[in-house]
This record gives structure tokens, sequence and C-alpha cells, in this order.
């Protein structure tokens, strides 16, 4: 039962975080390049998990609740699903320039 409460959290947060994430690429662009921008992503990424890990953590301990880590790992796999995407396309558009004739 609580998974269709979960769905639209994850969502709306998942939606949020993505949102915030587009203005800072944007603000990263102009500041420090594409560089600074990937850097930023994989370094939120990895917080993502490790936020995930540290409420698995808790909650072997006794000191969360299991819906703090299904949020946590949700997140986390989302997180990493589009870093995964990301890349492929990244990969993706610089095959294709590299076919490009000159």
């Amino acid at each position: 039962m609580p998974a269709p409460v979960l769905a639209p959290l994850v969502g709306a947060a998942a939606g949020a975080a993505a949102y915030r994430a587009v203005q800072g690429a944007a603000e990263g662009l102009a500041q420090g390049g594409f560089g600074a921008v990937l850097q930023r992503a994989v370094e939120g990424v990895l917080e993502v998990q490790r936020s995930a890990d540290a409420a698995a953590t808790r909650a072997l301990q006794g000191q969360g609740s299991v819906t703090e880590v299904v949020l946590a790992v949700s997140r986390a796999e989302l997180a990493l699903q589009t870093a995964t995407t990301l890349r492929d396309r990244i990969v993706a558009a610089y095959q294709d320039v590299m076919r490009m004739p000159i």
C-alpha cells in the first residue's frame, strides 16, 4: 500500500531536483564551462549515493525508517540512471562529430 503513496513523492522530488540541476548547469556553463558542469554533476551523483548508503546504515542500526531508505535508494537509482543516460548521449554525440567529413 505505501508504494502508490511514495511514487508521486519520488517523482515530484526528482522533478524538482532535475529543475535545480538544469538551473545549476546553466549557471555553471557561464562560470566554469562544460567540464565544470560535468564535475559538479558527478559530485552530485556521488553525494546522492553516499546519502543512500548513510540512510541504509542508519536503518540497520535501528535509527532510521524503511521509508527513508526506500526514498534514498530511489533517488540514488534515478541519479545513476540519469548519469548513465547522459554519458551514453555524450559518447554518441562525440562519435557523430568524429564521423563528420572535414
